[in-house]
């Protein structure tokens, strides 16, 4: 676990063309699996979190094939999958330990799920209880946390079930349980979560005030499909963030996912100041997507709507870095969500910042910070969290005398590529 020191950059300027989105690679995987016949993801991501997908379905005994980032799947269709040889290791992957489990209570074997040491510590039980409702036999830990074993039942019933969680990692276990059911199920969600699920299947849904239903059975069950993976909004924020932060630079970056319910963090920048542009919009699989063109800005802080906090929770790390050096006080509240992800990033954020001789105000939900950075030089801390991890690399970037980060490895998780990135652009 080594130190990866940033220098200052001098400014960025160029094109990137990124890896797909995460959460759109990971259901474009399963999908495909679930389906019969051959089916074709094109620009899909191959960080850690997608292979322990890519691997538990091929445990599960569909055949994939990975060139480059073109993934060909040869589905086992309905109730397809068979008894795994050993336990499902979904790495360090949420949605994948999560998302399955949806898919594994409606089988017709026994399966048990792990995760590292890390994703061990991270609640299952916010997904164990729900797919109770349907009637699946599941359990997690005394902790409430990984291993999850699943057992077969005769069969699942039907549900209307309102979410407890604000989680489309929760929506979408759910939804694929449901899929497995002639009845119709119907979950409810109140703050509206990512919703790349119910688009990607082109499930109804229904609004009644500030609810949102969604009507799921096996009528949507996937068939066999050719998938564009749109790119990571989410691995993009650190590269708007750095370019706008940066003096005299511009950057285009092609082909970004902007669904609506990711697109937050592009509202707030907007908000605060940014200058950037949305051009060339086109749709796939019910995603929209465009190219970003992003310049150089001076920043203010602004009040963060807590109804946005579910669209822009994992963009919060970075999205504290424009704070620092906007104008005002940068404060998040309503995100203790934050809390439960590779890290507690709450506590993360609050570490390094004091590093810096930041004024921190740490509450349960959130943080607030105001002060002048220092020149840097300093250590930060990834946590073994990989968006903690770029979020100080590119800070480092702006200071006078730079900044390392240790076990900067842990990006892979998301974006194996940012350095290379980050070479192709900074000047």
């Amino acid at each position: 676990m080594e130190n990866h020191f940033f220098h200052k950059i001098n400014g960025v300027n160029g094109e990137l063309i990124l890896p797909g989105d995460k959460s759109v690679s990971h259901r474009a995987v399963m999908f495909s699996a679930m389906a019969e016949g051959i089916s074709v993801i094109k620009n899909c991501l191959l960080s850690e979190d997608v292979l322990s997908t890519i691997n538990v379905c091929r445990e599960l005994g569909a055949k994939i094939e990975v060139k480059e980032n073109r993934v060909t799947v040869q589905g086992v269709g309905f109730k397809g999958f068979r008894q795994p040889a050993k336990e499902l290791n979904a790495g360090n992957s949420g949605t994948t330990a999560r998302l399955i489990s949806g898919i594994l209570s409606a089988q017709d074997f026994p399966s048990v799920i792990t995760g590292d040491e890390s994703l061990s510590k991270r609640p299952m039980t916010r997904v164990v209880q729900p797919l109770k409702e349907f009637g699946a036999d599941i359990i997690a830990s005394e902790n409430g946390t990984l291993p999850v074993k699943v057992f077969p039942v005769e069969k699942l019933s039907a549900v209307k079930y309102a979410l407890q969680v604000s989680s489309a990692q929760v929506k979408s276990a759910l939804l694929l349980a449901g899929l497995h059911l002639e009845e119709t199920s119907k979950i409810i969600e109140r703050a509206q979560t990512r919703n790349h699920t119910e688009n990607m299947l082109s499930l109804p849904v229904e609004r009644i005030g500030e609810e949102r239903i969604i009507s799921v059975s096996k009528k949507y069950y996937p068939s066999a499909n050719e998938y564009f993976i749109p790119s990571d909004i989410s691995t993009a924020a650190f590269f708007l963030v750095l370019t706008l932060l940066s003096k005299n630079s511009e950057l285009s970056i092609k082909n970004i996912l902007i669904n609506a319910t990711r697109s937050g963090v592009l509202k707030i920048l907007r908000e605060m100041g940014a200058k950037i542009q949305i051009e060339n919009i086109r749709i796939s699989n019910n995603e929209k997507y465009g190219d970003l063109i992003v310049k150089s800005s001076s920043l203010r802080n602004v009040p963060i709507d807590e109804k946005i906090i579910p669209n822009i929770i994992d963009e919060i790390p970075i999205l504290t870095i424009a704070g620092i050096f906007a104008d005002g006080v940068f404060e998040i509240r309503r995100a203790e969500e934050l809390r439960k992800k590779e890290s507690d990033r709450i506590d993360s954020m609050c570490g390094n910042l004091r590093r810096l001789g930041l004024e921190i105000e740490e509450y349960p939900d959130g943080f607030s910070v105001k002060g002048n950075v220092s020149e840097g030089g300093i250590t930060f801390d990834s946590f073994g969290d990989h968006r903690i991890a770029m979020s100080f690399a590119v800070l480092s970037m702006l200071l006078k005398n730079g900044g390392s980060v240790n076990n900067f490895e842990c990006v892979s998780i998301s974006n194996p590529y940012f350095l290379n990135q980050i070479n192709t652009i900074s000047l």
